[in-house]
């Protein structure tokens, strides 16, 4: 209907533009090349100019004169003397009456203004409070209650089960308050969800919004920020007034890092509205005044550049850690996403789950979605497990780039490179065991190494971090040995070595001659420009120097193990590095089998071996989901 009243009014005022248009060119007379005054039209007669003159409404004269028009305002009592003058000049004189306006144009003329501003201001008075630019309703909150008909329950949120049970506890606060509050219990004021991006924190506060039975508003934290002064602390009054109106109630902050930065970390000096939106939702939480019933939920991924005002108790009273999924959780969390797709009899969800370790809820919904695409692109009615292994590749590494062309000398290279990765993964004791290696490039990777660790791990010791280390330098050193010569494609892989090995030297104290010390603190409030701006230097020049004679030390120590196995063990890369010349990608059974001298066909479900003790490993694992790739160009930035 409102819709229909804009459209009324823009038409209205068109076509009363276009009458009053028509109307001012009716009114006006023809156009003509020459004006004259009263006397020089005398003067043109007597002088015999003029041979024919026409007369309109005792107004006005019209003629011609030596092909020129003229156009001349005669006074009514000035006609008769004027007939005088034309008729002894011999002119030809003809009258005509004075063209009236209809009566219905002149009442337009006087109507039509009014009813144009009255059209107008009832169309700019709807587009300011339904939409469009909203000028007068800035101050107002944009929080929307969420009245979807599709709802989400806990049921489709996999895994985490201890942030579902507290915060299906605060959904009881409100629905049966009494329960607690027989007890002495207090209604917890806020929730902070806090965790890496894509783990589901939003997908969360959707299902509480789904399970609670009362009002839940959500908004995000940059809806609260403007460039006008006050607005946001009044989007912040308007918000829990709303909530106060309909508690109790439930009110979400996504991203909530947006709004609430720890004041004074600004680098400008200059007034910041942020702060001032800051200091009033930190009275609207916990002020002078209660807002009994209104809950308040947030999610965040950056909890380090908060102000702590909001997380003390009595605003943010509990914390819920909503982190990566372990391999189970993962398992959970695919099972949802496969639901309603149709999957081949080799799926096998564990194995994936395995195969992704470091992957958030998001990021395996996104894996199920590139496996189905996958299929529909290969014309498959079903997903199979080369689909997944295909999407797995895909969201690590990137697409195959199947139309480069690549020279023998470049296959050569990215061969001896990965299969240096791919068989130190296989005799580090502490190693990640490789699931599969190939030279096919992908992204902006000339090939890559796929470990598959055992499990999740929280904790790596210091015998995994060096044999980490030391599968990183496989690369480099395999092209030292067996090319005589070294390329750009270890840039990416000396990169992480050395931040490992200085992590263990300056963080985790693992340097046996700088010993258990922490060098370079950062403050435990950060600036928002970045990490890095609030570290300090605690330590002397001395100590950096010795710092760096470390790092050195333990990196060619990593170096020296590798290029020692890859001696000792050269006949075995000679093998793996024909075969991957020749079928471009192994897996695990088939480079077993190539470590124990036996012949492969390139299939891997014909070269699968079918009982091996060892084709996991024993140990658990940590972070690898970050594959070792060889990038033959060199990387800026």
């Amino acid at each position: 209907m409102n819709k229909f009243v804009k459209n009324i009014g823009f038409y209205l005022i068109l076509i009363a533009i276009s009458i009053l248009v028509a109307q001012f060119f009716m009114q006006q007379g023809p156009t003509t090349m020459e004006d004259f005054t009263y006397t020089d039209l005398l003067q043109e007669v007597e002088a015999d100019n003029i041979n024919k003159v026409t007369i309109i409404g005792n107004r006005k004269v019209t003629g011609t004169f030596n092909n020129r028009s003229f156009n001349v305002p005669v006074p009514p009592e000035a006609i008769p003397s004027l007939m005088q003058e034309l008729r002894a000049g011999d002119v030809n004189i003809n009258t005509k009456p004075q063209p009236t306006t209809p009566w219905w144009i002149n009442i337009l003329s006087y109507i039509l203004p009014v009813v144009i501003l009255i059209v107008a201001w009832i169309f700019i008075m709807q587009k300011m409070q339904g939409g469009g630019s909203k000028m007068m309703s800035f101050g107002k909150s944009k929080a929307k209650l969420n009245e979807s008909d599709v709802k989400v329950t806990f049921d489709d949120v996999a895994n985490y089960d201890e942030v579902k049970e507290e915060l299906q506890e605060v959904i009881q606060f409100l629905q049966k308050p009494d329960k607690f509050t027989e007890l002495g219990a207090e209604v917890p004021k806020g929730v902070l969800m806090v965790g890496p991006p894509g783990t589901g924190k939003t997908l969360m506060a959707k299902a509480v919004a789904g399970e609670a039975g009362v009002p839940f508003f959500f908004i995000s934290g940059s809806d609260f920020v403007e460039m006008f002064v006050g607005v946001g602390a009044s989007r912040v009054r308007d918000l829990f007034e709303k909530g106060k109106k309909n508690a109790p109630c439930i009110i979400f902050i996504d991203e909530l890092d947006a709004v609430g930065r720890q004041r004074g970390a600004g680098l400008g000096g200059g007034h910041d509205e942020r702060e001032q939106t800051l200091n009033q939702l930190l009275v609207e939480m916990d002020g002078f005044e209660p807002n009994e019933g209104i809950i308040l939920m947030a999610a965040t991924n950056r909890p380090d550049v908060l102000d702590p005002a909001l997380l003390r108790p009595g605003r943010f009273d509990r914390q819920v850690m909503v982190d990566k999924p372990d391999r189970l959780g993962r398992q959970k969390i695919l099972e949802i996403h496969v639901k309603n797709k149709p999957l081949g009899d080799d799926i096998d969800l564990e194995v994936l789950a395995k195969r992704t370790p470091g992957f958030t809820g998001a990021d395996m919904e996104n894996l199920a979605n590139e496996a189905a695409i996958l299929a529909a692109r290969r014309s498959k009615k079903i997903i199979a497990m080369k689909e997944f292994d295909d999407a797995i590749d895909r969201v690590i590494a990137g697409p195959a780039r199947k139309s480069k062309v690549v020279t023998e000398e470049e296959k050569n290279l990215v061969s001896y490179h990965e299969t240096g990765h791919a068989l130190l993964g296989e005799l580090l004791e502490h190693a990640d065991r490789t699931h599969k290696v190939t030279i096919i490039p992908r992204g902006r990777a000339g090939g890559f190494t796929v470990p598959l660790p055992s499990d999740d791990q929280n904790f790596m010791t210091k015998g995994q971090l060096l044999d980490k280390v030391t599968s990183l330098m496989g690369g480099r050193a395999a092209e030292a040995i067996f090319l005589d010569d070294i390329s750009t494609g270890a840039q990416n892989d000396i990169e992480r070595a050395t931040k490992i090995i200085r992590a263990m030297v300056t963080e985790y104290g693992m340097s046996e001659n700088l010993g258990p010390l922490t060098l370079g603190q950062k403050h435990d409030q950060q600036v928002f420009l970045g990490r890095d701006i609030s570290r300090q230097r605690n330590y002397s020049e001395e100590v950096a120097a010795r710092i760096d004679k470390e790092i050195s030390k333990m990196v060619e120590e990593c170096y020296s193990k590798a290029e020692r196995l890859l001696r000792d063990n050269s006949e075995t890369v000679e093998k793996i590095v024909s075969a991957l010349k020749e079928y471009e990608t192994l897996h695990a059974d088939q480079i077993k089998r190539l470590m124990r001298g036996e012949e492969i066909t390139g299939d891997p479900d014909k070269d699968r071996i079918e009982e091996s003790d060892d084709s996991n490993g024993d140990q658990d694992k940590k972070e690898s989901s970050i594959v070792t790739t060889f990038k033959p160009e060199p990387q800026n930035g």
